[in-house]
C-alpha cells in the first residue's frame, strides 16, 4: 500500500493562554477529499496554514510522503508576486516555467480572467477578481495535495459551480475548509469535524457526516444523562457522614471525581429556538415604479417595477457585476437612480448587514458592543432575552463574551456583527453575502431565526445551501437590465433552468434518421419540404467552413501542447480556443438542421 500523502501527528497549537488544538492526529491519502468542519475561532485555517508552512505549531510532527507539492489557497490571498514566482515549481529549469505559464493562462481563460485584469495591481481588482487569479497559480503548479480555505468566498455562482465540477472530478488529494454545503457535499468524501479540541472523523460526504454526527450526539447525551442520574446516587453517598464513607472502598470514592467530570460535561448540540417579535410593518413597505440605471453603457436596470408584500423573503442571484449590490444601495437609498420612483413605508425599519460595515472598538469587550445596542431583545408577548442571552444563542459563551474584540477570529467579528444588526429589531433586513467567514453552526442558527423572522428579508448570496432554506423567491439579475422573478428557491431555479436549456437545445436539434429513414413519430416537422436553393447553397459554405475551422482547431491544440510556441502566441491561441468551439458546435448544429431536409 502506498504512503499516505501527510500524517499529522500529535499537532498542538496555542495562542497566548488559549489552546486553539491539542495533540489532534489524522492522515491526508493519495485522492482523498476532506472537508474540515469547525466553529470559528477554534482554529481552522490556523491548521490549514501550518500545514502549508506559513506558521509555526507549538508540538507534535507532519511527515510529507516525499517529492510531493502542495498548492495552498489562502481565505483572503494577496497577488505581489509574479505569477511564475512563489506557485510555480523551482529549480526545474525553462521549459518547466513555460508550461507553468501556459497552465496559468488556460485557468485564467477558464475562470474569466484576461491578461489585462491579471496583471493590475491588486487595488484595482475586485475581491472575486483576487481570488481567482490566486486559484489559477495554485492550480498552475499542478500540486499533488491542494489545500483550500473558503475557496467560495468572493465568487459568483457560475464561478463556484465551475470549481465544484473541476474539483469533484480531480485526483489531487484536496483538504479544505468551507461553509458552502452543497460544495462540500459534492467534493468531499471525508469530513473532519473538530470540536472541543478533539478530532470526529466521518468517512461520508456532508449529508452521511449530518446523519452520524446526531447519531454520536444522541449516544453522547444519553450517555451524559445516565452519568448525571448516578452522580446524583453518589453524591448523596459522599455528602454522608465521614464516619459512613470511611466504611465503604476507597475505590469508590476516586471513582465519584471521575464521574463528577463527566456528568459537569455540557450537554452537546441543544436546539436553540431563537424567535423574534419583529417590529410591525405596515402595508406599503417598498415600490419601485419604473426605475433605471446605468453606469455609461452598463445598464443595471430598465424599467424595473416592484412592490414587497408583508413577511416576503426575496434572495437576489447573478454573475458578479450584474448590479446586485447597486440594486440594494438603491433600496437603502445610498444610491441614486437615473429615472423612476421608489417609495418606503413609514413603518419600515432597515437592517443592513454588509461586507463592508463592520467597525468595532478593539478595545472594548464584546458584551459591550452589544450592549451599547440595546440591554434587551424583545420577542413579543412579554419574553425579552438580555444581551448576553442573545449573544449565548448565536454561540458567544458567557466567557467569550467578555473577551476584547481585537482577539476575535475573522469569522467571530462576522458573528459578532451579525448580532448587532439583529439586535436593533428591524423589520426590513437586507443581508449581502451574511455567510461568508461564518462557520455551518453559525449558518445554521441564523436560518432557523431568518426562517421565523416577522419581516422582509432580502439575500444576496452564492451560498445554494443557505439561499434554498430560507428564501420564497429569487430576483435574477441576467445583466444588461434583464431582471426575472422566479417563484422558487435556488435549487429549484437551477433546476428549471437546466430543463428549459434541454428543451431549447432539443428544439433546435433535428429528429435523427434511423438506419436509412427517418423516425415517423410526429416529431420531425422538417420531413415535409425540402431545401431551398439558399439552403443548399448554405449546406455546401457549412461544410467548408466546419472542414477548415476544424483543422484550425487541430493545429491550435497541436501548439498549445507542443512545448515550442512563446507565452504571447499561447495567450492569442487560449483566448481563440473556446471562440473557435463555440463557433464550430453553431455551424455543426446548423449543418445537422439542414441535413435533415435532403
Amino acid at each position: 500500500m502506498a504512503s499516505p500523502y501527510l500524517e499529522v501527528l500529535g499537532l498542538t497549537k496555542r495562542i497566548g493562554h488559549r489552546v486553539l488544538f491539542e495533540n489532534i492526529s489524522f492522515t491526508i491519502n493519495e485522492r482523498e477529499h476532506i472537508g474540515l468542519i469547525a466553529k470559528n475561532g477554534t482554529g481552522k485555517s490556523t491548521l490549514l496554514s501550518i500545514i502549508a508552512g506559513r506558521e509555526g505549531d507549538d508540538g507534535g510532527k507532519m511527515i510529507f510522503r516525499n517529492g510531493i507539492k502542495v498548492g495552498y489557497l489562502e481565505q483572503n490571498p494577496v497577488i505581489t508576486q509574479s505569477p511564475a514566482s512563489p506557485n510555480s515549481p523551482t529549480g526545474e529549469g525553462h521549459d518547466e516555467t513555460e508550461a507553468f505559464l501556459l497552465r496559468y493562462k488556460q485557468y485564467l481563460t477558464q475562470m474569466k480572467i484576461t491578461e489585462e485584469e491579471a496583471q493590475r495591481p491588486a487595488s484595482q481588482l475586485s475581491g472575486g477578481q483576487v481570488k481567482r487569479i490566486a486559484l489559477a497559480r495554485v492550480l498552475a503548479g499542478e500540486p499533488d495535495m491542494l489545500i483550500l480555505d473558503e475557496p467560495t468566498n468572493h465568487l459568483d455562482l457560475e464561478m463556484i459551480e465551475w470549481l465544484e465540477t473541476f474539483l469533484a472530478r480531480s485526483t489531487m488529494a484536496i483538504f479544505m475548509v468551507t461553509h458552502d454545503r452543497y460544495f462540500l457535499d459534492r467534493i468531499c468524501s471525508t469530513i473532519v469535524e473538530m470540536d472541543d479540541q478533539r478530532l470526529y472523523t466521518y468517512k461520508g460526504n456532508y449529508s452521511y457526516y449530518l446523519q452520524k454526527r446526531q447519531e454520536r450526539i444522541d449516544n453522547m447525551n444519553a450517555y451524559l444523562q445516565r452519568a448525571n442520574n448516578l452522580y446524583r446516587t453518589e453524591l448523596e453517598w459522599m455528602r454522608s457522614t465521614p464516619c459512613a464513607r470511611s466504611s465503604k472502598a476507597r475505590y469508590r470514592i476516586e471513582s465519584f471525581y471521575e464521574l463528577e467530570k463527566v456528568a459537569k460535561t455540557r450537554i452537546v448540540d441543544e436546539k436553540v429556538q431563537l424567535e423574534s417579535k419583529g417590529t410591525y410593518i405596515g402595508n406599503k413597505i417598498f415600490e419601485a415604479h419604473n426605475i433605471s440605471k446605468a453606469y455609461g453603457d452598463k445598464v443595471i436596470l430598465k424599467g424595473f417595477d416592484y412592490n414587497f408584500t408583508r413577511y416576503e423573503k426575496m434572495g437576489i442571484v447573478g454573475n458578479n457585476g450584474a448590479g446586485k449590490s447597486t440594486f440594494i444601495k438603491m433600496v437603502l437609498g445610498l444610491e441614486p437612480y437615473d429615472s423612476g420612483r421608489i417609495e418606503i413605508g413609514e413603518t419600515v425599519r432597515f437592517g443592513h448587514y454588509s461586507q463592508e460595515g463592520m467597525t468595532f472598538r478593539e478595545d472594548q469587550k464584546v458584551i459591550d458592543v452589544v450592549r451599547d445596542i440595546a440591554e434587551y431583545v424583545d420577542l413579543g408577548g412579554g419574553n425579552k432575552l438580555s444581551a448576553s442571552q442573545f449573544l449565548q444563542h448565536f454561540l458567544f459563551s458567557p466567557e467569550e463574551q467578555f473577551s476584547y474584540v481585537y482577539k476575535l477570529s475573522g469569522g467571530e467579528r462576522r458573528r459578532l456583527y451579525l448580532c448587532t444588526v439583529l439586535m436593533r429589531n428591524p423589520n426590513f433586513l437586507i443581508l449581502d453575502e451574511p455567510t461568508n467567514d461564518l462557520d455551518i453552526v453559525t449558518l445554521q442558527v441564523l436560518e432557523e431565526y431568518l426562517k421565523q423572522f416577522k419581516g422582509c428579508l432580502i439575500i444576496v448570496s452564492h451560498d445554494r445551501y443557505f439561499m434554498d432554506k430560507v428564501v420564497d423567491h429569487l430576483l435574477v439579475f441576467n445583466g444588461d437590465g434583464d431582471v426575472k422573478d422566479f417563484p422558487g428557491n435556488y435549487t429549484q431555479y437551477r433546476d428549471w433552468k437546466t430543463e428549459r436549456d434541454k428543451t431549447e437545445k432539443a428544439s433546435a436539434t433535428p429528429t435523427p434518421k434511423a438506419g436509412n429513414e427517418l423516425q415517423n413519430d410526429g416529431r420531425n416537422q422538417n420531413r415535409a419540404r425540402k431545401l431551398t436553393f439558399k439552403e443548399k447553397r448554405e449546406l455546401e459554405q457549412l461544410e467548408k467552413d466546419i472542414d477548415a475551422l476544424t483543422k484550425e482547431k487541430e493545429e491550435i491544440n497541436a501548439a498549445l501542447c507542443g512545448g515550442t510556441t512563446d507565452v504571447n502566441e499561447i495567450t492569442r491561441l487560449s483566448k481563440r480556443l473556446p471562440l473557435l468551439s463555440d463557433e464550430l458546435d453553431e455551424k455543426e448544429m446548423r449543418w445537422l438542421e439542414l441535413s435533415e431536409l435532403q
